[in-house]
């Protein structure tokens, strides 16, 4: 990393840890319209907002582990596909083989060259002749054998291609119902904050980052930091730097850069930077990773938030964590207990 950019990066995780220790425009004053009476407050409005946008985290879940499916079906039809053609051109050269032994007991009055030589007078010839029949009668055998297993694997394949196709299929429109779902959410969270005007969007802002510093600071009182004190691997550095480097990238789901990321799209291609490839979605990557103690959390780790593993961020030290929050906000530095920890994972356990 040169100069340039370690201070950049150091300027960035300054002004988060500035965040993460002070109340957040403290000295700000916003003139907020006096409440109506039986109108939502704008901290329920707030609440409301996040929870649209964390179902809409979920759902992204959703459609990318979808995408994910689709993909191996795919890949797994082709394969099929390939398997299949060799198998008929194998059973091309099998017929071919066959026929060919069927015109020559044509040819010989319905007698192979062989059964032809049993014939003989001679002694010799005709032992000579035997063993000759036995083998042409063996050789026709192991054909008729291998004929009959290749299309029997070529019945296989096909039911194979058909069952993927058919997830193929399914995975489709599941899909399309997550993608839907996606849509639905993140544009009724957009209606209720259009409907905020200017001042209040500006407060809006400020209660979100005010209610994220008092989780923070409850989870560092509660010692979530006590005892944490891991180094990152060399690894994990790179894909901190990677992470990092993202900052200010507008968070758009379903993407994984370079220009936009959701959050598991950020975590997995940040760790694909620093040369390990980890599942894409924040569910699987909780499932299939192995999961580390808290305490002996370090940079790169993965930080699994809410009990359906909705949202996931990388731990970049110092309490902090970088991640793609949601639609409508960018790649930032923010507490690494400013959202419910459900589990932490390592990618390069």
């Amino acid at each position: 990393m040169n100069r340039r950019r370690r201070g950049s990066v150091a300027l960035t995780l300054l002004c988060a840890t500035a965040i993460l220790t002070a109340p957040v425009l403290s000295g700000t004053a916003f003139a907020v319209p006096a409440p109506v009476p039986g109108a939502k407050s704008l901290e329920q409005v707030r609440k409301e907002i996040e929870e649209l946008h964390r179902q809409a985290g979920a759902a992204t879940d959703a459609y990318n582990q979808a995408e994910t499916e689709t993909k191996r079906q795919s890949d797994q039809i082709v394969s099929l596909a390939k398997q299949i053609a060799a198998g008929q051109d194998r059973i091309t050269v099998l017929k071919n083989r066959v026929g060919a032994a069927a015109r020559a007991q044509y040819r010989s009055g319905g007698l192979p060259p062989g059964a032809r030589l049993v014939m003989s007078s001679d002694p010799a010839q005709f032992l000579d002749g035997a063993d000759r029949l036995r083998q042409g009668e063996k050789a026709t055998a192991d054909v008729l054998t291998e004929l009959n297993r290749t299309q029997a694997d070529l019945q296989q394949y096909a039911k194979d291609a058909t069952a993927h196709w058919q997830g193929l299929e399914a995975n489709r429109l599941k899909q399309e119902a997550a993608k839907k779902k996606i849509e639905e959410k993140i544009k009724a969270a957009e209606e209720l904050e259009s409907k905020l005007e200017a001042e209040e969007k500006a407060r809006l802002l400020q209660l979100e980052r005010e209610a994220q510093y008092r989780a923070q600071k409850d989870w560092l009182n509660s010692g979530g930091m006590k005892d944490v004190k891991g180094a990152a691997t060399e690894a994990g550095k790179l894909a901190v730097r990677y992470a990092t480097a993202q900052i200010g990238k507008p968070y758009v789901w379903g993407a994984e850069g370079p220009d936009s990321f959701d959050c598991s799209g950020l975590t997995s291609q940040a760790w694909l930077a620093a040369g390990r490839h980890i599942p894409r979605t924040s569910q699987e990557q909780l499932r299939l990773l192995p999961k580390v103690p808290l305490k002996d959390m370090r940079p790169g780790d993965l930080i699994i938030y809410y009990d359906d593993a909705s949202h996931v961020a990388m731990y970049v030290g110092d309490g902090a964590m970088v991640h793609a929050p949601r639609s409508g906000r960018d790649v930032t530095i923010a507490g690494a207990g400013s959202m419910p920890i459900k589990a932490v994972v390592r990618p390069d356990a």
